[in-house]
């Protein structure tokens, strides 16, 4: 088969396989009148893909005039997998299938060896979870990790991950493809909950959006145009180094952030204890506030309007069409609805903000949007470069089950 034979069938079989994915159940027919193929090519792929496994019949189509003609679907469970969601205390991963539903989930305590030992454990849970759910490991085909630093674009190595000791020492991607034997990519963690929130509850409808994070850390995903916004480096969206807040000009402004200290976790329980002259939790320092403690009430109050001017700041340079809020602290409704107060007072046009519908399991959702397209590239484009294949989401129950 020549070049050009071979990188046609390729083009062919990528778009018939995108017609299936997105549109399936469907006849050949169908898929023939979609894509513009002859019947004969289309049947001839369909056929192909039926005996190599990756698509099934279902049944016929119903109710239509003469002659009853046969249905095909992906096969789900013909390949698999792995999203994870490593941060400084847990370890989530989620094995997928090719419908992008959740087919298992494991969770553990991160190691705090730190380094290569993150990456053995990565690996562990991804084999241990496979074969003791009787997954043959052969199945997972590739995985991405989703980390709370920033991927260098140029060396591949990861950066500005202070709660994941030595992370930045060594070749990440490279020792976990070594572990594994498949292709392994890895993002921000923020960006990929941005990208799950898009691919499952707003894709083509609001292809400009902001997803902010407020926990332990603060950070920003932008997905503007449906596409992720990485920037020149990859630190788009590292949005606690915006310099209000704290002093920008100390030297822990300059390493944690300025608005990241008067922001997260760490701000709230200081600034708490220094004005109530009491120690409490973050969720303790949320219902005290419910039940009328003002300090608590001033301590909330006083993040949510650097938070709100932090989102203005974003809204005046990429015009989103809504920001979701997530993470330990900001997924809390009544910082929200104080979030959305303060914008009002200083932003001159609505803003809609919202909470993750997703939770704590939106990064392995985008996680798993992006394995899925690279698995359905290299599977049914060859690794075509330019190769592009939309993944349709699974029913959102299949991650708001497992999210708290």
């Amino acid at each position: 088969m020549s070049d050009s034979t071979n990188l046609s069938r390729r083009l062919t079989m990528s778009s018939i396989v995108q017609a299936i994915t997105t549109y399936g159940p469907i006849s050949r027919a169908s898929v023939a009148k979609m894509t513009g193929y002859s019947k004969q090519t289309v049947s001839e792929i369909v056929g192909s893909l039926e005996q190599d496994g990756w698509v099934q019949t279902v049944g016929r189509t119903e109710g239509s005039v003469g002659r009853r003609a046969v249905v095909y679907e992906i096969v789900p469970d013909a390949a698999l997998v792995a999203s994870i969601d490593l941060g400084g205390t847990k370890v989530r991963v989620a094995l997928c299938n090719l419908a992008g539903a959740v087919v298992v989930e494991s969770t553990e305590p991160t190691t705090q060896e730190g380094g290569q030992a993150v990456v053995d454990q990565i690996a562990t849970i991804i084999v241990n979870t496979a074969r003791m759910n009787n997954i043959a490991s052969e199945k997972v085909r590739v995985a991405v990790v989703g980390v709370p630093g920033v991927l260098d674009a140029k060396t591949g190595n990861i950066k500005f991950a202070p709660n994941i000791q030595g992370i930045d020492k060594i070749d990440f991607i490279g020792s976990l493809q070594e572990r594994l034997g498949i292709e392994v990519l890895v993002e921000n963690d923020v960006n990929l909950a941005a990208l799950g929130e898009h691919w499952m509850t707003r894709q083509g409808e609001r292809d400009d959006l902001v997803f902010l994070s407020i926990g332990t850390g603060i950070g920003a995903g932008l997905v503007i145009g449906g596409q992720l916004v990485r920037g020149a480096t990859g630190a788009a969206g590292e949005i606690g180094y915006i310099p209000f807040g704290a002093d920008p000009y100390e030297a822990e402004s300059k390493q944690v952030g300025a608005l990241e200290r008067v922001t997260a976790t760490r701000a709230i329980l200081d600034e708490y204890a220094k004005l109530s002259g009491s120690t409490k939790t973050v969720p303790e320092i949320f219902e005290a506030s419910l039940k009328g403690d003002t300090v608590a009430t001033d301590v909330l109050r006083s993040a949510a309007s650097y938070i709100a001017r932090a989102v203005a700041s974003i809204a005046a340079v990429v015009d989103p069409a809504c920001v979701i809020i997530g993470g330990s602290i900001g997924s809390r409704s009544e910082l929200i609805e104080m979030i959305e107060a303060e914008i009002n007072r200083c932003f001159p046009r609505l803003i809609p903000v919202e909470a993750s519908v997703l939770g704590n399991h939106a990064a392995l959702a985008g996680g798993a949007s992006i394995a899925l397209s690279r698995l359905h590239i290299s599977l049914f484009s060859g690794g075509l470069a330019g190769a592009e294949i939309i993944i349709p989401p699974p029913a959102l129950k299949t991650y708001q089950e497992y999210a708290v």
